[in-house]
């Protein structure tokens, strides 16, 4: 089956956002900010409508809807007496009401669609590879360069701050970093589905009490191996792509719960 170009494609994209959903899903789930990445998957819908009513690359206006959506919660965070889980809930419904408006707008309610919701294999383009490269590259250079203070971050925010650090310039980047891994996720996992490979992984590697560099390891082989077995499923019996592989996460997670049980 790997001799196909889409299933070149479909695997070297799902590795691209195997590796950058673990990597920056680590970091949100100790900062206990996992509703984000629901909430930056329906923003980015808001951006698949706009490029289909407008003609434009669909991948493109995700990524940068995604990204205002994220440095829009974040100022209203930072400057607004409002909380964290009242903020999200407000742009996860708002922002996939005017999706659906602006869809039914388009009359783009069809297959194509289909794969943004929930992932195809057909879904990547050559285009859409290179942009997940140079973007991805760019991440993953970003995460690992601040690593040590983003785990500064995440684990005490006050403490960071009176250290020196300049929390609220790493708040951004952290967030920019998950906002562009969710919109180059929706080709693969699907817009509904892309906060499960993000979150999941580092929980279930979060269940063998490693330290943190273990535990993103090993969160990064859970989220790889389910992005192979879920390609490879999707082929074989034709499914959605980001059901498959978010299933392949979930049977992870419970082996780890039964394991350390």
């Amino acid at each position: 089956m790997f001799h196909y170009e889409f299933m070149q494609n479909a695997l070297i994209a799902g590795f691209i956002i195997a590796i950058l959903a673990s990597l920056s899903g680590s970091f949100i789930v100790l900062k206990r900010y996992s509703l984000m990445t629901e909430t930056l998957a329906h923003s980015s819908l808001v951006g698949v409508a706009i490029g289909i009513l407008t003609g434009f690359s669909t991948l493109w206006m995700a990524v940068i809807v995604s990204i205002l959506s994220a440095w829009l919660i974040e100022y209203l965070r930072g400057s607004f007496n409002l909380y964290s889980d009242a903020i999200l809930a407000i742009f996860l419904s708002g922002s996939l009401a005017l999706a659906i408006i602006m869809v039914s707008l388009s009359g783009a309610f069809n297959s194509s669609l289909f794969s943004y919701l929930f992932g195809s294999i057909l879904a990547v383009s050559n285009h859409d590879l290179i942009i997940m490269g140079i973007f991805g590259f760019v991440a993953m250079i970003l995460l690992i360069g601040f690593s040590k203070e983003l785990l500064f971050l995440v684990y005490d925010e006050e403490v960071a701050k009176t250290s020196g650090i300049k929390v609220k310039w790493l708040n951004y980047l952290l967030i920019t970093i998950v906002a562009v891994t969710v919109a180059l996720s929706i080709r693969i996992v699907g817009v509904f589905l892309i906060a499960a490979l993000m979150v999941i992984p580092t929980i279930a590697a979060l269940q063998f009490g490693y330290g943190f560099l273990k535990t993103v390891m090993l969160a990064l082989l859970f989220a790889c191996l389910s992005v192979f077995i879920g390609m490879v499923l999707s082929y074989m019996f034709s499914l959605p792509s980001g059901a498959a592989i978010v299933m392949c996460v979930i049977i992870i997670f419970i082996i780890s719960l039964i394991i350390n049980k």
